[in-house]
Parts: structure tokens; C-alpha cells; sequence
């Protein structure tokens, strides 16, 4: 096998998704911002303590938590459910359907615009491969 054989037949670099790394990104400001929520609901809502506590922090665990899982699929999909029922949080809290469209806004630009950037990555990819032959 001569060196040139050998350098077309390298693996690709193993690179990381920007469009993870962007989504997380949003997931765990996003996590922060809800769980500050929850004083909000309790002091000037006026919710009742438990319920405040299980949407805010539940929330933003449920944030953490799909941020460590996006390499599946259907995280994406369960991310815009989050941005939803950040929107939704509007109607007890009013700033957050501000807020909630800000991360919406934030979460869908993140998931397109990583989409994008590893289609054109991969299809560098295979023109570079392409060249090599």
C-alpha cells in the first residue's frame, strides 16, 4: 500500500456537532432561566409552593437532561416540546412568553443552523475524498 493509498483511505477527523454543541448551549441557559422561575411563581404568582417547584425544576432538569442526550434524534424533537411549555409558562409567569420565544427563537436556530453546517461539512467531506481518487 503506497502513502498516497494510505492518506485516501484515512477515516474522516472525528469532529464535534456544532449542532449539539449549539443545542446544549441553549438547553442549560435555558435550564438556569427556568429554574429561576420557580421563586417567581411562588412569591409574585402566587402558586402554590410544590406545583412551582415541580414546573420550574422539573423543567430545568428535564433541560439538563435532554442536553446530555442529544445525540439521539428524538432529543431535537423533545427540545422543541420544552420550548413549548416555556412559551406555555407565560400564562403564570407573563415574562416568559418574552422569554420562552427568545429560547424558542435560540433552540430552532441552533437545530437549523447545525443541520446545515454538518450537510455542508459532510459534503466537503466526500468532494475532498472525491479529489483524493
Amino acid at each position: 500500500m503506497s502513502g498516497e493509498q494510505a492518506a485516501t483511505d484515512a477515516p474522516v477527523p472525528a469532529e464535534r456537532s456544532p449542532r449539539r454543541g449549539m443545542a446544549a448551549a441553549v438547553l442549560s441557559l435555558e435550564a438556569i432561566t427556568l429554574g429561576l422561575t420557580t421563586p417567581v411563581m411562588i412569591t409574585i404568582a402566587d402558586v402554590d409552593t410544590g406545583l412551582a417547584l415541580a414546573v420550574g425544576l422539573g423543567l430545568a432538569v428535564v433541560c439538563v437532561l435532554l442536553a446530555g442526550m442529544l445525540r439521539a434524534e428524538w432529543a431535537y424533537a423533545a427540545g422543541y416540546v420544552v420550548q413549548v411549555a416555556a412559551v406555555a409558562l407565560g400564562f403564570v409567569v407573563p415574562v416568559m412568553f418574552g422569554l420562552g420565544a427568545v429560547f424558542a427563537v435560540l433552540w430552532t436556530t441552533a437545530d437549523l443552523l447545525g443541520r446545515k453546517i454538518e450537510r455542508e461539512r459532510a459534503a466537503a467531506w466526500a468532494a475532498w475524498r472525491e479529489e483524493q481518487q
